[in-house]
């Protein structure tokens, strides 16, 4: 495969970026090959490439900051992806845009199905909205992944932040009342290729298997650590964040299962391999 890949810097990207090294042709972009905003810049970067599809993995992410810049992740999440997916249509090429368990308002109590009606609570899940609709709307022939909790080398991330935490022996306060499937991006760039290798399109969940809280998670990181640390329960409304989460954001992955044959593994295992791999390489880095 011939794969142009955005947010090749972002912890997804870089995960693509080692998944994706071995048989296939590799095109890069961080923000410093093309802003995706600037649909000229798209333009003129991808002179000269030659690729069958790309992979939007560049995105505003920043929760809680997107309440103060609405602005700015529109511009990146919804501009941004219309201005990538005009050109995977220009090229004859599939695109494949990543979003977000927060489309959904976390009102369900079973897990969320690719059909299920969308309703971000914040300007975050809005704007990962607005670029699920200019994908599809795009005429590009449109893979949209949705997935959830990402974590993995390369950037910040909630597993690492509790792990370092948890080491200096810093008590923990966590909420206990949202639900979703955490994923760990080496696992989630697995997934993307199998789909693009199956040609799959359409809107697909893709998340590690299983569900936790985020209290869980965090408890789930400081026995893999060793960590004695209290992890204190506490609840979304006490901890008071700028930008509303939905309560329970699980997303199916049945669809995902059908096409490729096997779920990927549980959120559990994943978080362990990331922190073993984590431990390896601040070893080779001491």
């Amino acid at each position: 495969m011939r794969i142009l890949v955005t947010g090749a810097n972002g912890i997804l990207g870089r995960a693509l970026r080692e998944r994706l090294a071995d048989g296939n042709t590799v095109y890069l972009w961080g923000r410093e090959e093309a802003d995706v905003r600037d649909e000229g810049a798209v333009r003129a970067a991808a002179r000269g490439l030659d690729f069958d599809s790309i992979i939007h993995a560049a995105a505003y992410t920043n929760v809680d900051g997107a309440e103060r810049e609405p602005d700015l992740a529109m511009a990146v999440n919804r501009d941004g992806t219309a201005n990538v997916a005009a050109l995977a249509r220009e090229r004859g090429a599939i695109f494949v845009y990543v979003s977000s368990d927060y489309v959904f308002d976390g009102q369900k109590s079973a897990p969320y199905v690719e059909e299920d009606p969308t309703n971000p609570l914040s300007v975050y899940g809005a704007s990962k909205r607005a670029g699920e609709e200019a994908a599809l709307e795009s005429g590009a022939p449109c893979l949209v992944v949705r997935t959830s909790w990402l974590f993995g080398p390369g950037g910040k991330n909630f597993v690492d932040t509790i792990a370092a935490k948890a080491l200096r022996g810093e008590p923990l306060e966590v909420v206990d009342d949202q639900w979703g499937s955490p994923t760990y991006a080496r696992d989630l760039a697995h997934g993307i290729e199998l789909l693009l290798r199956r040609g799959a399109l359409g809107i697909i969940h893709v998340t590690n298997a299983g569900q936790t809280t985020w209290h869980g998670l965090a408890t789930e990181i400081a026995r893999t650590v060793a960590s004695p640390v209290p992890i204190l329960p506490t609840t979304t409304a006490r901890l008071a964040r700028p930008a509303p989460r939905p309560a329970f954001s699980v997303l199916s992955g049945e669809r995902y299962r059908a096409l490729v044959g096997a779920p990927l593994p549980p959120w559990n295992d994943a978080v362990h391999r990331h922190l073993a791999g984590r431990s390896s390489r601040q070893g080779e880095a001491a």
